[in-house]
């Protein structure tokens, strides 16, 4: 059997190695139309800002050590420029001409390429990508004399390549259309990430594109032109607006696509054609939570499928699962990761849904240097888990993990909450986050607990008595204008004087983190009042409303 395979890196280069284990005997030719057939690209920015010391490091093979541990045919710089359904061949352009290749069983990984915004500009030497390893060569050599660099693109690559840019001191700015930087991720967890990169130095600018980059100006070697009429200087633009499918080959053969270019597989990564499978950025694959489908640019999922297009060329049947989406991000000192579906996906995609927040600390409070995780889980209506985030300084990557686990395994809010995880007080607590977060669910859709979210805060205001049930000195430092101040630990005895406060009006609770309030919730409803607790309190708040006017000093009773 002879199997041909467009494409290395990860989808690619899984499957040939997959396929040789399976079978010995077979011929297996990978075609790389570039120099580096198999190297870490998620490592690029971090060679860019100096983390990884030399580039040899993200140069995971060669064509000789694949020939030597695979007996792999690896040919760079060959690139198929063609391919013949009927014929089962291949064209190639190779340093000496073009040739052709016959198959019995072929695999396109061709990846994605950068999309390039229609702006003037981009042909500048100035403007890049960081998607090769020459990319992040030269990236390097640049940002060592020089002074400024913009980023257009706040995603995961944007961030990576922003904090990149910042360890190697230059100054940096970052610019996205959308209102806020890391668009998968819910706006109140986002903001955390946005004030981290504006601690560090880079300047943010959401809600906003690039409109063109012009030669010079300022002694700069360009200058970025802004949508709000602003102009920036720089001396290196790196362009990290997403990527499209490169499926151009696989349409020209007449190969199923979506309408956005992505190749259509089946569940054993199968195209359209019996002889030839697919894998990687290029494919469509369907969202495990919102059944979506359409390119999911990951590196997990496309080895996956590489490996599993190679079971398939052998004959073994495993089919694929949904993908679920699962990112994560370092943003200097913190850590923002992300799982299955977002509450916006769900919106999009008319699921019904329940959203909760909580800040637990990252391991036991009583050992030294806990520190605050934000939590978000997003559930069905009958408890089942559908998406998850996590920004902390610690630990969000762990609590991550082990969400997507249960969201791959369809674990409800119940199953969440009585996970047995390890505990020792340097990792966790004996209720860990992820406990944390099951029972909070739990409660909320059972009716235990009665939560009024941010988006409520208007309505709020007008209607209802807002207690906040936090310390007089917390209070002080800066609280709702509205707000009555009265610490959880005396709200029994003060019942009266709340029911006299209220009036015929609703009791909407609020603390920092959800959890005194919750506590004050369950003694108001118990003694008939109508009352709500803030899901997420202050720390969501603050964060999910821009601009929040917060009063401060000590609470003056009406009758001072």
């Amino acid at each position: 059997m002879r199997i041909l395979v467009i494409g290395g890196v990860a989808g690619g280069m899984s499957a040939a190695a997959r396929a040789r284990r399976l079978d010995e005997q077979a011929e297996i030719i990978v075609f790389e139309k570039g120099r580096y057939v198999s190297f870490a690209n998620c490592g690029l920015p971090y060679h860019v800002g100096g983390e990884i010391e030399q580039d040899s490091y993200l140069l995971l093979h060669s064509p000789e050590s694949l020939r030597a541990e695979l007996d792999l045919d690896v040919r760079i710089e060959h690139e198929v420029i063609g391919i013949d359904r009927s014929a089962q061949t291949v064209l190639v352009a190779t340093p000496g001409g073009t040739e052709t290749f016959a198959y019995d069983a072929l695999v396109l990984s061709p990846g994605a390429d950068a999309i390039l915004p229609p702006i003037p500009g981009m042909d500048l030497p100035q403007v890049t990508h960081l998607r090769t390893v020459d990319e992040a060569r030269s990236l390097a050599a640049r940002a060592a004399s020089a002074r400024r660099a913009v980023v257009m693109g706040a995603g995961f690559i944007g961030l990576e390549t922003a904090e990149a840019f910042r360890h190697r001191g230059l100054e940096v700015t970052l610019v996205e259309l959308a209102p806020q930087v890391l668009p998968p991720l819910a706006p109140e967890m986002s903001a955390l990430v946005e004030k981290e990169l504006r601690a560090h130095g880079v300047d943010v600018r959401t809600g906003v594109a690039a409109t063109g980059v012009r030669a010079g100006g300022d002694d700069a070697a360009v200058t970025v032109a802004l949508g709000d009429g602003t102009e920036v200087p720089a001396d290196i633009v790196v362009v990290s607006v997403g990527v499209t499918p490169s499926s151009a080959l696989a349409a020209e053969a007449g190969l199923e696509v979506t309408d956005r270019g992505a190749i259509v597989v089946d569940e054993l990564q199968r195209t359209s054609d019996p002889h030839i499978w697919a894998a990687g950025d290029a494919t469509a694959v369907r969202h495990g939570v919102t059944g979506q489908v359409g390119p999911v640019p990951l590196a997990g999922p496309a080895n996956r499928q590489g490996r599993r297009a190679a079971d398939s060329i052998m004959g073994r049947s495993d089919a694929a699962q949904p993908v679920l989406g699962t990112a994560i991000v370092r943003a200097f000192g913190l850590t923002a990761a992300t799982t299955g579906a977002s509450p916006r996906m769900l919106d999009a995609a008319g699921i019904d849904h329940v959203v909760v927040h909580t800040h637990p600390g990252n391991h036991a409070g009583y050992f030294p240097g806990s520190q605050i995780l934000h939590l978000m889980g997003v559930f069905s209506l009958d408890g089942r888990l559908l998406g998850a985030q996590a920004v902390g300084p610690d630990g969000a990557d762990k609590r991550i993990d082990v969400l997507a686990t249960a969201l791959r395994a369809g674990f409800s809010a119940a199953d969440i909450a009585e996970l047995e995880l390890a505990y020792a007080p340097p990792f966790g607590s004996a209720k860990d986050p992820v406990n944390m977060l099951g029972f909070l669910a739990q409660n909320v859709l059972d009716g235990t607990t009665r939560v009024w979210r941010f988006q409520d805060l208007e309505q709020v205001r007008a209607e209802a008595l807002i207690l906040d049930v936090r310390s007089e000195r917390e209070y002080a430092m800066g609280h709702l204008p509205e707000a009555v101040n009265l610490p959880h630990t005396h709200l029994r005895e003060h019942l009266d004087g709340v029911r006299q406060l209220a009036g015929d009006r609703p009791v909407r609770v609020l603390c920092a983190s959800g959890v005194r309030s919750y506590y004050a919730h369950r003694v108001l409803a118990q003694h008939g009042f109508d009352s709500a607790t803030l899901d997420g309190g202050m720390f969501t708040l603050v964060e999910a409303v821009p601009g929040l006017e917060l009063a401060t000093g000590a609470f003056q009773p009406a009758n001072a």
